[in-house]
């Protein structure tokens, strides 16, 4: 294939100029105003009376281009407004949206444009997790540069985004593959380093023993076989790079307790990471008394007991054994298996000094991942068992009082003190040396980040042969990806391919010297994107603290419940560890999840084959579902859309067909968020939300038609019965706008919303003729219906608006009827919908100063969770409570009064 850039080290300054180049273009683009002939009021004054498909297309290819809001742009940021961040998981660019990706940003995009309605300064921002695999497998397979490849799929997908409406801030746009931004993933890389935190340890890879090349676990079939060779896969012991995330696992357990809008999340984090009760402590290896340079770190569930260890024990897996360790000759040959293996290497514990033998074990496995335990026979009858049939000899360092407490004894510093302290003065003292004392879990295990991949982001580090590996100074930063040309998905990495690249000098001593050719996993850039969001263009560090202070924690985080451990631990790591560092003032990044269920659509398998068939291949005229072709029984099942299932649904030609609002509002209305969505657009949703929107389009077309009749609007002329209809429709409005803003702050069923929307529709349209010329109360409801809808079909609603907006005759004066509609306020529950002797004045304290006052019902003042969550949805709240860190409330309802305690 053609070069993509001729010089080593362009390559990514080429895909930079070419995102630019494609980037300037889609910006054209979307200010293009469609050249359709305009027949809808927005443009001619004529109200069309219906809203047929038609007239659907002419209102949403009008409006598309008007209503793609940049929310808060990087220049306009206000420190003194009150702010909202919603945050959709950024994708990764295959090429093409699927409905999942749909429901993700529908959802956003309502709640971004709701909070911007209610006054909040609102993000919406969008990125591109833009490194991965497929794009290198692109390279082998068709020959197009990982680079090329990458910027195609991203222009395709920045279509599609406009395409469907959604509405993001661009202008803070990110792409995780450009050197600009991961100059500051190598950046906390080194940080990392510094901190101790990054170390190199040999791990098992996937090994194809034909392409003598390295597979990532996708690239491994169900019977563990290579996907290109076809050959049995290994394991094989390589050096690899790993992420220390055990250091921060209690910190992460205990601060769960911190993030009560988690729900259902919470508990996965907590059962991934474990109870923390032990700790990894440094051992230096020696045989024959001699000093090896081989340190291994062992688990103790008991460190205040560590005076008393008699053994280091390891399972007959370890890599000692298998890997490429000078001691595994030694440990091999004293192996006896079915049995404790005493061994003549022993352990020096480089916090206590006590040097112990090293025995294999007889068991296969040890509790959860561990494969090295220290052996403490005084808090372990097994670990004594072990001791006293191999002759090792212990001292007992735990002793229980008359009254039950247990002390430490035989410890040196240590010894008196109660368990408790014991292990709070061990952990302290290891940690304070850098030799372990982080209290972890069993079964957390440190994060592998090395990856034998081109495409991703390089790993900042210089191996030198009299230095050591050393870090890249900063100064260097970014190490840029080489330009490689030929991928052949065999052998060592692309990287090795570039020696102009892989051999420098030694920052240290300037000798000859190699770079590291790993890169690093994927899941590091996209720990740490929503900081970077904050302030994307930052050249001189990853982010302005002030700036990140301010726009932290996410208060609403958006995305499918598959990302709900693995990618939430390392962003919470990310977060935790900047805090540390002091470059943020929040430690949790995400104040709310939102997690999203999938939406499936019938398969149709063959039963002897398993084999999935095309909906054209399968026959569904009679009472089961068979194979056209030979009228084989299938097998049918609800499934995760898929390419390979034949089960997936394009999003293009939804559009097509149904609209842009038409399928917002059936994403939104088909089930409540975290619920699976069952695909079946003939029965289901869809034609509910095409008849909801034809219902609106009548009503606002009836009160344009009765105020243009010639008739003056007079509330006068009501009659004493239409006048308690309006009543009626008054009290109507109030209570769905507070049920539909509580369904949008508090719990996000936007299917509930929908549906108390629909409930105020079929009252208007309920409403006599005189009730329609003559009410205030119908326009008000009317008016306010059109402004709830629009965060979630703006098309409609804008179009709806300004049929509203140019009518004769208008009665209600506080619209903004001169803006559009989703430029307009929120609206709110008219004061008198709650009666005075309803409501009770509560006063709002923060950290003892009085900061106003909230009305709150009469039956919920001596609620303390109803107050509190009213004060917090209130604009008082809004205001002075948003984004900070609540540690204690208190309520009294005898003097009606609230007292929040906040971290200043």
């Amino acid at each position: 294939m053609q070069s993509v850039c001729q010089t080593v080290g362009a390559c990514s300054s080429c895909l930079k100029r070419q995102l630019n180049g494609f980037m300037g273009y889609i910006k054209w683009q979307r200010r293009l105003v469609p050249a359709c002939v305009r027949t809808t009021y927005s443009e001619t004054g004529k109200w069309e009376k219906t809203y047929g498909l038609e007239t659907r297309r002419r209102v949403e290819n009008w409006w598309l281009p008007r209503i793609k809001d940049q929310f808060c742009r990087i220049s306009e940021t206000d420190k003194s407004r009150p702010k909202f961040y919603v945050l959709s998981m950024f994708p990764y660019p295959s090429g093409k949206l699927h409905m999942g990706h749909v429901r993700v940003y529908t959802i956003s995009d309502a709640i971004a444009r709701f909070q911007k309605m209610r006054g909040m300064q609102v993000i919406n921002p969008m990125g591109w997790d833009a490194f991965g695999l497929p794009a290198e497998n692109a390279a082998v397979e068709r020959g197009v540069h990982p680079a090329s490849w990458t910027q195609s799929n991203i222009q395709h997908m920045r279509e599609q985004f406009d395409a469907l409406g959604l509405s993001f801030t661009w202008e803070r746009e990110v792409t995780t593959c450009l050197p600009e931004y991961y100059k500051w993933t190598q950046y906390l890389f080194l940080k990392l380093f510094e901190a101790g935190i990054v170390y190199q340890k040999e791990a098992l890879v996937n090994w194809d023993p034909v392409d003598q090349t390295v597979l990532a676990n996708e690239q491994v079939d169900d019977n563990g076989c290579s996907w290109r060779s076809g050959a049995k896969v290994e394991q094989k012991y390589l050096k690899q790079w790993f992420i220390k995330t055990t250091a921060y696992a209690k910190a992460m357990f205990d601060a769960l307790s911190d993030l009560p809008e988690w729900y259902g999340i919470k508990e996965m984090q907590a059962n991934w990471i474990g109870d923390c009760v032990g700790c990894f402590l440094d051992f230096l290896l020696k045989v024959d008394g001699k000093v090896t340079g081989e340190k291994l770190a062992a688990y103790t569930y008991t460190p205040e007991a560590i005076y008393g260890a008699s053994h280091l024990y390891i399972l007959p897996t370890h890599s000692l054994l298998h890997g490429n360790s000078i001691l595994k000759e030694v440990f091999q040959r004293e192996f006896i298996p079915g049995k404790d293996s005493l061994t003549s290497v022993t352990a020096v514990n480089l916090l206590t000094h006590q040097e112990i033998p090293v025995v294999i074990s007889a068991k296969p496995n040890f509790e959860n991942y561990l494969d090295t335990k220290i052996g403490i026979p005084s808090t372990s009858a097994e670990d004594a068992a072990v001791a006293k049939n191999l002759g090792i000899s212990f001292t007992e360092v735990i002793e229980t009082l008359p009254n039950g407490l247990e002390k430490v004894m035989n410890s040196a510093e240590i010894t008196g003190m109660t368990r408790q302290e014991a292990l709070k003065a061990i952990t302290q003292q290891a940690k304070k040396k850098r030799i372990g004392g982080d209290l972890t879990s069993d079964k957390l295990r440190d994060w592998l980040i090395s990856r034998q991949r081109y495409w991703g982001t390089p790993i900042p580090i210089i191996h030198c042969q009299t230095c050591g590996t050393v870090p890249v100074p900063y100064e260097d930063l970014p190490v840029v990806l080489p330009n490689v040309t030929t991928f052949t998905g065999k052998g060592a990495s692309p990287l090795e391919t570039a020696p102009e690249w892989v051999d420098c000098s030694c920052p240290r001593c300037k000798a000859a010297a190699r770079r590291e050719v790993d890169t690093m996993d994927t899941f590091v850039d996209s720990a740490w994107y929503y900081l970077r969001f904050t302030d994307p263009h930052n050249t001189e560090r990853p982010f302005n603290s002030e700036l990140a202070d301010y726009w932290m924690p996410v208060d609403l985080y958006v995305g499918g419940k598959e990302h709900a451990v693995m990618h939430l631990f390392y962003a919470r790591f990310l977060s935790h560890f900047c805090h540390d560092l002091k470059m943020t003032k929040h430690r949790e990044p995400f104040h709310k999840l939102l997690v999203q269920g999938l939406i499936k659509n019938q398969t149709f398998r063959l039963t002897t084959t398993g084999q999935c068939l095309k909906r054209e291949e399968v026959d569904l005229t009679g009472a089961e579902p068979v194979h056209l072709k030979t009228g084989e029984k299938l097998q049918v099942a609800w499934e995760k859309m898929s390419k390979s299932k034949h089960n997936g649904i394009d999003p293009e030609e939804l559009v097509k067909e149904y609209g842009i609002d038409t399928l917002r509002l059936y994403i939104l209305f088909a089930a409540p968020p975290e619920q699976d969505i069952l695909w079946d657009a003939k029965t289901d949703a869809m034609p509910g939300v095409q008849r909801w929107q034809t219902r609106l389009w009548t009503l606002v077309t009836k009160l344009i038609e009765a105020r243009a009749s010639g008739t003056m609007p007079d509330p006068d002329l009501l009659k004493k019965k239409e006048k308690a209809e309006a009543r009626k429709i008054w009290e109507q409005k109030n209570l769905v706008i507070s049920e539909v803003t509580e369904c949008f702050t508090k719990d996000h069923l936007f299917n509930a919303a929908i549906s108390r929307l629909m409930s105020l529709t079929n009252v208007l349209q309920q409403a006599s003729r005189p009730l329609i010329l003559h009410s205030t109360e119908f326009e008000d409801a009317l008016a306010s219906l059109c402004i709830m809808i629009a965060p979630m079909a703006p098309h409609i609603a804008s179009e709806m608006w300004k049929g509203l907006a140019h009518m004769q005759n208008k009665l209600c004066t506080h619209h903004h009827w001169d803006v559009d509609v989703l430029h307009q306020s929120w609206p709110k529950v008219d004061p008198e919908y709650l009666q005075p002797s309803d409501v009770v004045e509560m006063s709002v304290l923060i950290n003892n100063k009085a900061c106003g006052k909230v009305f709150v019902p009469q039956q919920a003042a001596r609620n303390f969770e109803e107050v509190h969550e009213l004060v917090l949805q209130s604009e008082l709240g809004a205001k002075h409570l948003q984004g900070r860190t609540i540690q204690k409330a208190f309520l009294s309802p005898r003097t009606a009064l609230i007292n929040f305690l906040v971290q200043e």
